[in-house]
């Protein structure tokens, strides 16, 4: 009895160590996009290259979901993933709802990448995730279609605003820097 007892306590303190282990930008779970399915950033992103993007569907920045799209298709089998959280902050040009949302990026641009619950990303109002990587990026969103680049440790690498395309020379040389 003692033995599976000691045996019990070496797991827990082992799970807990793998846990501590988790970088502080990828320590979330967020929600799919018009689902229920917790997800637990760390345990599914942890390793991998990321690219977060909040998003908005009535954007002039709207088309770079086809970039994002192409850059995860391209590199997913390398390690990199691109998560997407839609937002409503800038403009209003997210009102719909996540049924919409998801609806409008599957039938619009065939989006596969990883696609996250509606949050705020505003300086002031933001969600946790989005505070964490605005303090180490040194900046907020100022619009729609903000990129932040992690590597595989989930340390933040880059920061690039909405006017840098997802094909443009200086994301994809530093998505294949870490890759």
């Amino acid at each position: 009895m003692i033995k599976l007892l000691l045996i019990g306590l070496m797991v827990l303190a082992q799970q807990a160590s793998a846990e501590s282990n988790c970088p502080e930008t990828l320590d979330f779970s967020k929600r799919q996009l018009a689902g229920e399915q917790l997800v637990n950033l760390c345990e599914a992103y942890h390793g991998k290259v990321v690219l977060i993007v909040n998003s908005a569907s009535k954007c002039g920045f709207t088309p770079q979901y086809e970039g994002l799209e192409n850059l995860y298709r391209k590199y997913k089998d390398r390690g990199l993933v691109v998560l997407g959280f839609p937002s409503n902050d800038f403009g209003a040009q997210e009102p719909g709802s996540e049924k919409q949302i998801q609806s409008f990026c599957r039938n619009t641009y065939s989006i596969e990448f990883p696609m996250f619950e509606k949050i705020r990303v505003r300086e002031g109002n933001a969600d946790p995730l989005y505070q964490v990587l605005a303090r180490k990026a040194g900046e907020y969103p100022a619009w729609n279609f903000h990129k932040y680049l992690l590597n595989r440790n989930g340390e933040l690498v880059g920061s690039f605003p909405s006017r840098i395309k997802p094909q443009s020379q200086a994301l994809v040389n530093a998505i294949n820097d870490l890759l």
